[in-house]
């Protein structure tokens, strides 16, 4: 070893991933109950290309991909945060404090059960609330295929060796991508899941699908 009291001896701490591993192998253990128990052994082709009216238990399978999607998004997303606002880390519940994964998954909860219940709200509003449990339906089976997407990203992320700054801006790119394609599958979707009235699905997209992400944004990133 050198003796010069100029030399500094780099120590390089292997990261521990393993909280990853185990919220992805939840994720994959609530996949597979909602398929044999809540789908009925259904298989994946039908499970996707069912339709509403032969569907059942519409509402578990959409709360179990909606935790899937929350988990997956904010592990991946968490450790881009830049910090915890302070508000948040002096909260201490049971002797521990919200790291970024856990400040991350609690807005991204947030996120998601505010952008639920407006949307609930607006079809009540609009006077065409048998439509809500047909959007529902719908947006299961895409966010299904976005998990899966997700629990690839994450793997990558955690466990191949990647620069990850660099990687923000395609993740970036991904998620504008999905978000546009998105609009474009509820548009156009046949089970017409958006309101029939041109003002009506410029109100929706405007009001649930933009200004939600910005809040997202906001509260994540700022």
């Amino acid at each position: 070893m050198p003796s010069s009291p100029n030399y500094i001896n780099h120590v390089r701490i292997p990261e521990n991933n393993d909280w990853v591993i185990f919220i992805l192998i939840g994720c994959i253990f609530l996949y597979v109950f909602m398929m044999n128990i809540i789908e009925r052994d259904a298989s994946l082709k039908d499970f996707l290309l069912q339709k509403y009216f032969d569907a059942s238990n519409n509402l578990p399978s959409w709360m179990i991909t909606s935790c899937v999607i929350t988990l997956t998004l904010s592990v991946l997303i968490s450790q881009y945060i830049p910090i915890v606002p302070k508000f948040i880390a002096d909260l201490h519940i049971l002797g521990y404090q919200l790291n970024k994964f856990g400040y991350t998954l609690l807005v991204v909860i947030f996120f998601y059960l505010i952008k639920s219940a407006l949307g609930f709200l607006f079809y009540q509003s609009i006077g065409d609330g048998k439509k809500w449990t047909i959007f529902y339906f719908t947006a299961t089976k895409f966010y299904f295929i976005l998990s899966f997407l997700l629990i690839i990203l994450c793997i990558t992320h955690y466990y191949f060796p990647i620069d990850r700054n660099k990687m923000f801006l395609y993740y970036f790119s991904f998620f504008s991508f999905v978000f546009i394609f998105k609009v474009f599958f509820y548009l156009f979707h046949k089970n017409k899941i958006l309101p029939e009235k041109w003002y009506y699905k410029f109100l929706y997209i405007c009001t649930l699908q933009i200004a939600p992400l910005l809040l997202l944004w906001k509260l994540l990133f700022f």
